[in-house]
């Protein structure tokens, strides 16, 4: 027997919009589960509730370092350009933490969550920007 992972938990300053950012992200449906003021959470799960789904949950402590867990993402078809574009659009910024020469360019959410997407960075080749 195993362990299976039901969530990929956030602790967040407004779970309702880290969820609304992630759904955008990924496609993926989000769901209040708990509307308690303060302690609001929501998960943001893939076709079919099927796990793991991404949690968020709000906590009163800000985020105070760099991610020790983060998510990898994979662009649509082979146009990272084009996903970086939209990701940015939709509130994710750049970091400054880009190791020289790796194919993947990292990123954060709007709370400072880091995230990388795949194919853009600046080892990329010509999907780099």
């Amino acid at each position: 027997m195993h362990a299976s992972i039901l969530n990929i938990t956030f602790d967040c300053a407004d779970a309702r919009a880290q969820a609304l950012f992630w759904a955008a992200v990924t496609g993926w449906a989000a769901h209040e589960r708990d509307a308690t003021p303060g302690h609001v959470e929501y998960a943001v799960a893939p076709p079919g509730e099927s796990a793991p789904q991404l949690y968020f949950t709000t906590v009163p402590e800000p985020k105070t370092a760099k991610n020790r867990v983060h998510l990898d993402l994979v662009p649509p078809g082979d146009d990272s350009r084009a996903e970086l574009r939209r990701l940015l659009s939709l509130g994710a910024t750049v970091t400054g933490g880009q190791p020289p020469g790796v194919s993947w360019l990292v990123l954060a959410d709007p709370e400072g969550n880091e995230f990388c997407l795949e194919g853009a960075g600046e080892g990329a080749g010509p999907a780099a920007s």
